[in-house]
């Protein structure tokens, strides 16, 4: 039977990974979201897991590299500035093509910044924030129930795709309290993938893991192959919420906690008279480009609403080509819009329409 608890999203998240099979954890401490370190210290370690502090987020990101490539199933957490200083490790992960699930609460920035939420890592993890040409599988929670559902679906999607998943939400997800079930999840179903470098040899040739392809012509066919798994990623994988788009002539564009704002700012315009409708990106990556083109032939305007100074307000414009306006509502440094505000700022744009 489904088990029902009132819990802090980022110990949702944490028990979530226990109950799925998580083997181990690797992470630093960085507010908000030091409560995953904290909860899996007590909880994991009983139900045999690997916790482990490391002396930073550069040492956590390489023992995940580690404990992926032996073929464990492992995550890591830590929040925007932490993030940052994994950029090189996880670049290595995406190239090595190993599985693991990584977490960003975010919080305002650009650096040090504030404890507050923010949504302003949009760009680092959707177009690959460290070097090369590579690609995560990015969820935005909006819920504490999806931050722990997207905890069973990114490890099965890591598994599925041997490419590195992230969980995108952000200080308030991160810290709220909400009612949480936890389904049935047969962890058994998981063995040691065959490609593992489990130093096992007897029965097979030695597997190699490596990112290092000195030849061009070897590097660009490991480039290729990347690119391949990508367009099948992009293929299969895209999923977002649509209310009230139908018959929509104004529709916010909005993810993780600002959708929730955005929901009601829909739901007060709708009392207004005004036909207004959400479409709520739950893959940032891949992106809903499809189905926000398709909205754009009957929609007059769309306003994007974001907790940065306008990131994804460039993927909507790049899905509706032009054929409408794209408006922006942003609030920065960990402020939250109210519905209200965000009302108001559409009635501006229906104005000018």
């Amino acid at each position: 039977m489904d088990e029902i608890k009132l819990m802090k999203g980022n110990e949702a998240m944490a028990e979530a990974a226990i109950r799925a099979g998580c083997h181990a954890y690797f992470g630093y401490p960085i507010t908000p979201q030091s409560e995953v370190l904290e909860y899996l210290s007590s909880e994991m370690i009983k139900r045999g897991g690997v916790v482990l502090q490391a002396e930073s987020e550069v040492a956590s990101i390489n023992m995940v590299y580690g404990a992926a490539g032996a073929g464990a199933r492992v995550m890591t957490t830590s929040s925007s500035p932490g993030i940052s200083l994994m950029q090189e490790g996880i670049s290595y992960i995406a190239a090595a093509e190993l599985p693991c699930l990584l977490v960003n609460i975010q919080r305002g920035g650009p650096g040090l910044g504030t404890i507050q939420p923010s949504q302003a890592d949009y760009f680092q993890s959707t177009k690959g924030g460290g070097h090369g040409d590579y690609h995560l599988i990015v969820l935005a929670p909006d819920s504490v129930q999806e931050m722990a559902d997207f905890v069973y679906d990114g490890f099965d999607l890591a598994d599925k795709y041997k490419n590195p998943v992230m969980i995108l939400a952000d200080g308030a997800l991160g810290q709220m309290m909400e009612k949480v079930k936890f389904k049935e999840y047969d962890t058994t179903k998981r063995k040691t993938p065959n490609w593992a470098s489990t130093g096992k040899t007897k029965d097979r040739e030695r597997n190699v893991i490596t990112t290092l392809f000195i030849q061009s012509e070897r590097m660009e066919l490991q480039n290729k192959i990347l690119q391949e798994k990508y367009k099948l990623i992009c293929d299969n994988e895209v999923k977002y919420e649509s209310i009230q788009t139908d018959d929509a002539e104004f529709i916010i564009v909005a993810y993780g906690l600002s959708a929730r704002i955005g929901h009601k700012a829909q739901q007060l315009l709708r009392e207004q008279g005004v036909k207004a409708g959400l479409l709520r990106p739950i893959t940032l990556y891949p992106y809903p480009y499809d189905i926000i083109n398709k909205l754009s032939d009957k929609a007059k305007a769309f306003l994007v609403l974001e907790l940065n100074a306008g990131q994804m307000v460039e993927d909507v414009k790049l899905a509706v080509n032009g054929k409408k306006g794209v408006h922006f509502f942003g609030k920065m440094g960990g402020i939250i819009p109210s519905p209200e505000e965000v009302v108001e700022e559409m009635k501006n744009i229906i104005k000018k329409s």
